[in-house]
């Protein structure tokens, strides 16, 4: 089976005294529509967190700081080994731009679930909301 190792952000922002989070909205692919934390593949000698600044950069527009790691998530779709790397990132500069997804939108801790979430990814929900919960 071909192995992808990949990084994804969890960008969160303070917004009324809570925190959001950002999602985003597949445009392509046989995942289309489906929902997941922005990220992308890591090239051939890249940190996990090089990639994440340079992917967000690619397909959002924006500029991130990386602030810690969250999980490592390992996931058989039917096509390929997933390997995941995720860390907290807020936005450093710039607005961001959808240059590759359909829809995004910021979501709160309780809103989490609103959204049809890869199934990857919703291991990394699962991995937020106990972050969430152990540091409240």
């Amino acid at each position: 089976m071909k192995n992808i190792r990949v990084v994804a952000a969890i960008i969160t922002r303070e917004k009324e005294g809570q925190t959001e989070i950002f999602a985003t909205q597949r445009g392509y692919g046989e995942y289309k529509d489906w929902w997941e934390f922005p990220g992308g593949k890591i090239e051939e000698g890249e940190l996990p967190e090089d990639a994440l600044v340079r992917e967000i950069e690619e397909e959002l527009d924006a500029t991130v700081s990386v602030d810690d790691f969250l999980c490592t998530v390992e996931y058989d779709y039917p096509e390929f080994h997933l390997s995941m790397d995720c860390f907290f990132c807020h936005l450093e500069d710039g607005e961001i731009v959808l240059l590759e997804h359909e829809a995004a939108k910021w979501l709160s801790a309780e809103n989490l679930d609103s959204v049809n979430w890869l199934p990857a990814d919703i291991e990394v929900v699962e991995e937020i909301r106990e972050r969430m919960t152990y540091s409240a």
